[in-house]
């Protein structure tokens, strides 16, 4: 099983471990996925900032030194959880409980096969890409098409959950991936995709378990006990409840 590199306790107020924890599993940051302009430091503050419990650093086909991610986590007191979004012929993996790149992992099954020996797990990030076309008719026929094509698709026998909500996707897109979900019967997440600041607490996943590190995510992950979130709509509503209740 993958080791835990964040073993701080996340707790509420009353010093109680909490549950529902809201975490964001798909962000990216610079120099380690060179697409983005967000620091570490700068996702973190902005996460903190929106009222999530955690963030998971998933950089493309890249891996953070644990020691780094347990730095982080402390010096910020955020729960922080190391990933990795690897690139495949057959689509964009988020991978939890690896710890390396190793060659063939453009390969999902080899993927599968390495998070299968040391007990990780994978969602499927963004998988409107490549197959569904915001330009194309939208009428039934031609729509269905576009989810029968992405259906034949065997990425999504080897997954544990499917990103139906991502920050930098549209609403057609992401409406596109929750009814490849539900046609799969498979869990859903959501996450920010973080590449800039703006996109930092867009979406996140709502999970039921208390998370303290990858392995607890890991396990939350295989439960199916989350769902995808609207972050700053939820942040409202609470806020507006708390209002209420004072």
């Amino acid at each position: 099983m993958p080791t835990d590199t964040s073993i701080m306790s996340i707790r509420n107020y009353s010093g109680h471990l909490k549950k529902r924890m809201i975490i964001d599993i798909h962000t990216h940051t610079y120099p380690t996925s060179d697409d983005s302009t967000l620091t570490p430091e700068e996702l973190i503050t902005r996460s903190k900032n929106a009222g999530l419990d955690g963030i998971c650093l998933t950089d493309h086909d890249g891996f953070w030194n644990p020691a780094d991610v347990v730095k982080l986590s402390k010096v910020h007191d955020f729960l922080i959880i190391p990933g990795c979004e690897v690139t495949t012929e057959e689509g964009h993996l988020l991978v939890y409980g690896l710890s390396e790149y190793i060659f063939g992992m453009h390969k999902s099954q080899f993927v599968r096969d390495l998070v299968d020996e040391q007990g990780g797990a994978i969602v499927v990030a963004h998988p409107y890409r490549r197959v569904y076309r915001e330009n194309a008719p939208q009428d039934t026929q031609t729509y269905n098409e576009m989810i029968e094509r992405a259906l034949r698709n065997n990425v999504f026998d080897l997954t544990e959950a499917i990103e139906t909500r991502n920050g930098r996707g549209t609403t057609n897109e992401n409406k596109f991936s929750e009814n490849l979900a539900n046609n799969l019967g498979l869990p859903m997440t959501g996450a920010s995709d973080a590449h800039k600041v703006d996109d930092v607490g867009t979406f996140a996943t709502k999970f039921s378990d208390t998370i303290t590190g990858v392995t607890d995510l890991i396990a939350a992950l295989k439960s199916g006990k989350y769902h995808p979130i609207n972050v700053r709509s939820h942040k409202h509503l609470s806020l507006h409840r708390t209002n209420f209740d004072n």
